[in-house]
């Protein structure tokens, strides 16, 4: 692994600090997608929200095994960030890959 991926999951890893704790402490107390939604508006601005959202959507575009072009063209991302949410979706802490894996699990028992 390069020195560059090395820094970034350190970087990752070494944001579980306290202060941070209470906040997704915070999180798991809302009830439903509204109270979720209307949490991140409140406590992110528009610009970060719309990062998160196309990194998650790249996110699950590179699991399901979509090319970076494709990615590009339909999320307008960088091939910065397609590369970089490809490394922490590879080798970060495998999070986004079990909600993906629930989500697909929950698909496939109603169909």
């Amino acid at each position: 692994m390069n020195y560059e991926i090395e820094r970034e999951i350190r970087m990752a890893k070494g944001r579980n600090n306290d202060y941070c704790v209470e906040m997704y402490e915070s999180i798991l107390r809302l009830e439903n997608l509204e109270q979720c939604r209307l949490f991140f508006q409140d406590l992110c601005s528009m610009t970060e929200l719309t990062a998160m959202e196309q990194r998650y959507t790249v996110a699950k575009m590179l699991y399901e095994g979509r090319v970076y072009t494709e990615i590009g063209n339909e999320t307008h991302a960088s091939s910065a960030t397609i590369s970089r949410v490809n490394r922490m979706l590879n080798y970060g802490e495998n999070a986004l890959r079990e909600v993906f894996d629930k989500e697909k699990e929950e698909k496939e028992k109603e169909g």
